[in-house]
């Protein structure tokens, strides 16, 4: 796989929730560490997504924001 995305994590799916049109899809990328991600509904079925699959969490961003209190 080639993609120009800099941030990609590999991870396994941990839960899929699809509703409607769209599917949260939750990804652990280390032990206790998940990424959680909102797609359509079609492309959730596309990529036959099921608890346990090993998959890629691509991050494409313009911007990183950090916070304080």
């Amino acid at each position: 796989m080639k993609i120009s995305a800099r941030n990609t994590l590999k991870g396994t799916v941990k839960a899929v929730v699809p509703g409607a049109v769209n599917t949260e899809v939750v990804i652990e990328v280390a032990p206790g560490v998940t990424i959680t991600s909102i797609i359509t509904k079609a492309s959730a079925d596309s990529l036959g997504l099921s608890e346990g699959k090993k998959v890629y969490a691509v991050i494409k961003s313009s911007d990183v924001m950090v916070a304080i209190d």
